[in-house]
């Protein structure tokens, strides 16, 4: 799903993607980049992505697993990569993934948004604090301090309530966006886990439900807060055409 590319990095070395551009788009439409959760840019993130483009938006996913190692110790590296806030390898890969989709010519420097889900929200997060980027949208994230989120563009979070983790977030990151006069639309689905807006399957879905995150699918909390993310990014991004 979407159109498998590399963007270089300096030294020689280049990160994969997934590119979906808009099909039939006609003129120069926004980009989305969009950030995978810990278990790195599967069939289900890429749906996700590919839902940007379908709704009018130029989607670019990173994998940032790529090139790490088996895939326990890649998930951990892009963990530590993330914690070292602006300076660490993810940063990098993600800040040539922005140039590389602003200058394609399906964007034609056209503002850019960013999305990301489970570690990827906390990391879209960082970023978006500090990235040439106009809006933001983590999903079930890692919330950081206000310290943290110091220049933020507008953000659209969504928080599954059963989350035992990561759910009281949603709460902090209202306040947080509040002191810090940033517009924003946080939600929190009561009856929603972590992860509700991926589809699991087999160990991962076992696993996920016996987890205190509960992790697990939630179709009418995934449709309501795509339907909120969309809205959001339309507004302040540029209207999509009918």
């Amino acid at each position: 799903m979407g159109d498998d590319v590399a963007i270089a990095l300096t030294g020689g070395r280049a990160i994969p993607a997934a590119f979906f551009p808009v099909r039939d788009a006609g003129e120069p439409r926004p980009g989305v980049l969009v950030i995978h959760e810990l278990l790195g840019l599967t069939t289900e993130m890429r749906r996700l992505a590919r839902r940007f483009s379908e709704a009018g938006f130029v989607a670019l996913a990173p994998d940032f697993l790529a090139g790490l190692g088996p895939k326990p110790f890649c998930m951990a590296r892009f963990a530590r990569g993330i914690a070292r806030r602006g300076v660490g390898r993810p940063y990098r890969q993600l800040e040539a993934a922005r140039a590389w989709l602003t200058e394609r010519p399906e964007v034609a420097g056209q503002p850019i948004g960013v999305a990301g889900f489970c570690i990827g929200g906390g990391f879209a997060l960082l970023y978006a604090a500090r990235g040439e980027v106009e809006v933001v949208a983590p999903f079930y994230p890692a919330v950081p301090g206000d310290e943290a989120l110091e220049g933020i563009c507008p953000v659209v979070a969504s928080f599954g309530g059963r989350d035992a983790v990561f759910g009281s977030g949603g709460e902090r990151l209202t306040d947080s966006l509040v002191r810090l006069g940033v517009d924003h639309d946080v939600h929190t689905y009561p009856a929603a886990g972590h992860g509700f807006m991926a589809r699991y399957e087999g160990v991962s879905a076992w696993l996920g439900r016996r987890l205190p995150m509960h992790v697990g699918h939630d179709s009418e909390a995934a449709e309501d807060a795509w339907r909120r993310t969309i809205a959001f990014f339309t507004r302040h991004l540029a209207p999509v055409p009918q």
